[in-house]
């Protein structure tokens, strides 16, 4: 008897359903503009379609950077509504200032206001039907996990934290004692009732979250039973990096090679190529912008700061090196008198115009010499202290392993994690580095630059 799971739709189906409805509503309405209204700035037509596809590139890009593909966010409504007046604005602010790629501005201005308000209202609804009908919860993936049940809280929680519509249901618990702690909205199943409690509970996929000997005879039978009459069972790493997109390091064994099979990208002299190239162009241009910029910076740093404008702090770079990182101070003179501190969001040696420079990057600009001088890339995982380096090898496991790639301005861990203010937080960004360096290529890396551009807009430096 074959298998079929509900009907659920993956992190990469969702996020590619976005991706393509967004523009299948943005000209679909456009066309029925057209056609009840006397709207001639944008004809969609066949002889135009280029302009259509200017109209699509503008879009696709400045929606990935004020968050509509987020998906924790585009199941908010009100966070919808505000993103696509964001995002609508600057798409049609661009379309407009480039006549060389775009039609020509019509002679009645309101044109340009119904062709504002086709693509917000176009918008709206498919992001209204996607709210009710897609992330519905008749649309979670609903999981049975296989493994240990002290630890299935935070596997629950880890999963469903990242993925809202990744239930975790109930679990088969594989250690001979049971746990009296665990969620008791969490069933647990008999490994005798796995097959009937699959079909009881509607379940979507099994997720072995164990070690092999963990696995009896009769549960590895029943899963062997389910495999071949083709139901999902994925293992938890897989899983929890795939919806996460970070490495579980807590859950790598000593053998991490098996789960680290670094990025081909790495040692790719093609790609390594580009992204120096990249790297010159981008820190020459930035020094170029901060002509303008450092004066005011400087100012404000005669009144806020009060102090030196720049300073110097060794850092470890690829393959353990130490190097000097220059940054625009941020902190009060002698912000270390009493050693090496870590620093937090609300910490009170950070002054007010310092603030405003870290939560714009400003500060990091300085860096650009670094780059130039190879020390740095302009992606990839931020440089640590020697000091805290040591620290945390010792806490942490693999932590040594992000020092396989140069060091970066911004990275995966930066528009990703949240501000690192304890060991804990510091693991959760090591995941996500190891993650960059398991995947590094193109692709991630122009995600991240369009995700550094959402979090100095939205004001989330760290």
């Amino acid at each position: 008897m074959s298998w079929i799971p509900n009907i659920h739709f993956e992190i990469s189906e969702r996020k590619i359903l976005l991706r393509i409805l967004d523009l299948v509503a943005i000209t679909l309405t456009l066309v029925l503009v057209y056609s009840l209204f006397q709207f001639d700035y944008l004809k969609i037509r066949y002889s135009r379609w280029g302009w259509v596809f200017v109209l699509w590139l503008y879009y696709t890009v400045f929606a990935a950077i004020f968050e509509l593909y987020d998906l924790q966010k585009a199941a908010s409504f009100q966070t919808t509504l505000k993103n696509i007046l964001l995002t609508v604005s600057t798409t049609v602010l661009f379309f407009i200032l480039t006549p060389f790629v775009t039609p020509v501005l019509p002679e009645n201005r309101l044109q340009i206001l119904l062709f504002f308000a086709s693509m917000v209202v176009g918008l709206l609804v498919w992001r209204f039907a996607y709210i009710s009908l897609i992330s519905a919860p008749r649309f979670n993936k609903r999981i049975l996990v296989v493994g240990n049940s002290f630890d299935i809280n935070l596997i629950a929680e880890n999963l469903h934290k990242a993925d809202p519509n990744y239930r975790v249901i109930g679990f088969v618990n594989t250690d001979e004692m049971q746990a009296k702690d665990f969620d008791r909205r969490l069933k647990a199943i008999e490994v005798a009732n796995l097959i009937k409690s699959i079909k009881r509970y509607s379940v979507s996929e099994i997720v072995v979250a164990s070690a092999a000997q963990g696995v009896g005879v009769e549960l590895y039978n029943k899963l062997l039973v389910l495999l071949e009459r083709g139901f999902p069972i994925r293992e938890y790493t897989q899983v929890y990096e795939e919806i996460t997109h970070r490495v579980p390091v807590q859950h790598v064994e000593r053998d991490f090679y098996k789960y680290f099979p670094f990025s081909r990208s790495n040692k790719n002299r093609f790609y390594l190529f580009i992204s120096r190239l990249f790297n010159v162009i981008f820190a020459l241009c930035v020094m170029f912008v901060s002509l303008f910029i450092i004066p005011l910076v400087f100012i404000g740093n005669l009144m806020g700061n009060r102090g030196p404008l720049f300073y110097t702090q060794e850092r470890v770079g690829l393959n353990g090196k130490p190097f000097h990182i220059l940054k625009l101070r941020t902190m009060i003179i002698n912000a270390e008198a009493e050693g090496a501190q870590w620093a937090s969001r609300a910490d009170r040696r950070i002054t007010p115009f310092g603030k405003i420079l870290r939560n714009l990057r400003i500060d990091e600009i300085p860096q650009c010499v670094n780059i130039l001088k190879g020390e740095m890339s302009l992606i990839g995982p931020r440089p640590e202290r020697p000091v805290f380096v040591q620290e945390l090898s010792e806490k942490i496991p693999f932590y040594q392993i992000r020092h396989t790639v140069k060091p970066g301005l911004t990275g995966w861990a930066q528009v990703r994690g949240r501000y690192a203010e304890s060991i804990d937080d510091t693991l959760e960004k090591l995941q996500y580095d190891l993650f960059y360096i398991k995947h590094r290529n193109l692709f991630l890396d122009l995600n991240i630059l369009l995700k550094t551009i959402s979090t100095v807009l939205y004001y989330r430096g760290q």
